[in-house]
């Protein structure tokens, strides 16, 4: 085996704090509105700034940031008030979910990728899970254990799901683009059933059931500390208590590309920080005067503003009645689509105008703004950007309305 392919345990329960059990009531955590949990993620964005220059190291990780996001009670606000959360599950708290994604990735694009894989594995769980299943995973993550969600996969070495005679179920093959490989506590991950019986979700429990990671697949440009590795389940055990949900409903619209509101949120909080960084660095020389540099800030708060105002229109569709239900589906995809699209080329803008702004200068180290374009410039290239546009002009085209 190469020296590469490591073996690596995360913690194991005995180095966390013990479960509640679904009959106890859940502690209260100091953030229990959308409020506090936007307020907090706030809070916390300029501490993880600072922090971003010492894991952005390949095969980093940001622990001791998600230690402080657990300490700040951020790690629990996608359940409701009931299971010790603040409710940010509610889709008439779409706004305020959005708000704490941007400021997390304002703070450090690398913490704000797994965040949100983190808040969204919470969400499915509370979508398609049983109610047993979503008090346990609900008091695993009061516990400061981290989800995520691990899809992507080399079609050649797909995971398979092989059925064991006494119910469980063997694993076979792995993925790619394992975010958090290695520090996931739960990763929520798909495999295909036997016999084509669909694809089905199940919650891994890494703490138990470690893969075997490939360190040397994540060799990135930006976004080092992801840990995004190849994660081999092969021999990997899993029970029945373990799925979430029926065959094929991970891929059931509009909650599979609706979903993409969220991550665009964390792209505009690395955008704003480039915003942010690049007006220091021109007060820092004192070049405020120069009217080029006005003219281009100028249009990097243009295109910031027109961020913001994305991000209000993607959570008021998103809280619309209706929104996630089959009819509304089409209308739910295609403006999560127009978001996505318009924020990635929000972002691009605005790492051109700093550019412009900056010079080669700003370009150096230890400045950040060599860490902002390599992170934001990777975490942009989400799958099928012209897929995702062209189904918005299909949608429009067909005379449908938003």
């Amino acid at each position: 085996m190469s020296a590469d392919l490591l073996f690596l345990p995360i913690p194991t329960a005995a180095d966390i704090t013990p479960a509640e059990t679904e009959h106890t009531a859940p502690p209260r955590s100091a953030v229990t509105t959308p409020a506090q949990a936007e307020a907090a993620a706030a809070q916390i964005a300029p501490r993880l700034f600072a922090q971003a220059a010492e894991t952005d190291v390949p095969g980093g990780f940001p622990t001791q940031e998600f230690d402080w996001l657990h300490t700040a009670g951020l790690l629990t606000v996608a359940l409701p008030n009931r299971l010790g959360g603040a409710g940010l599950d509610a889709s008439v708290a779409t706004l305020p979910l959005l708000r704490t994604l941007q400021h997390i990735g304002r703070g450090n694009l690398a913490v704000g990728r797994v965040y949100e894989g983190h808040l969204n594995a919470l969400l499915l769980i509370q979508k398609l899970g049983s109610t047993a299943q979503v008090a346990r995973y609900a008091a695993d993550a009061r516990a400061g254990r981290l989800f995520g969600v691990w899809n992507t996969e080399n079609p050649a070495e797909g995971v398979h799901l092989e059925a064991l005679s006494n119910g469980r179920y063997r694993l076979r093959g792995a993925k790619t683009f394992a975010s958090g490989a290695g520090h996931l506590a739960r990763p929520l991950i798909t495999g295909a059933l036997p016999e084509g019986h669909g694809w089905q979700l199940f919650v891994l429990p890494a703490d138990k059931e470690a893969p075997t990671l490939d360190r040397s697949f994540w060799r990135p440009l930006g976004m080092r500390a992801t840990a995004s590795f190849r994660a081999d389940l092969t021999g990997l055990e899993i029970g029945p208590e373990d799925l979430i949900g029926a065959p094929n409903d991970y891929y059931r619209q509009p909650a599979f590309s609706g979903g993409a509101i969220r991550f665009a949120a964390v792209q505009l909080g690395g955008a704003e920080a480039v915003f942010e960084e690049t007006r220091n660095f021109l007060r820092s020389l004192s070049r405020t005067d120069d009217p080029y540099q006005r003219q281009r800030l100028g249009e990097m708060a243009l295109a910031l503003e027109s961020g913001h105002q994305w991000v209000r229109g993607a959570a008021a569709h998103a809280a619309r009645p209706g929104a996630a239900t089959p009819d509304e589906a089409e209308a739910t995809v295609a403006y999560a689509n127009m978001m996505r699209t318009a924020i990635e080329t929000i972002s691009l803008d605005m790492l051109r105008l700093a550019e412009r702004c900056v010079g080669a200068r700003g370009l150096l180290q230890p400045l950040p703004f060599e860490r902002l374009h390599r992170d934001l410039t990777h975490y942009l290239r989400q799958p099928a950007p012209d897929g995702t546009l062209a189904d918005v002009g299909r949608f429009v085209l067909e005379g449908k309305n938003f």
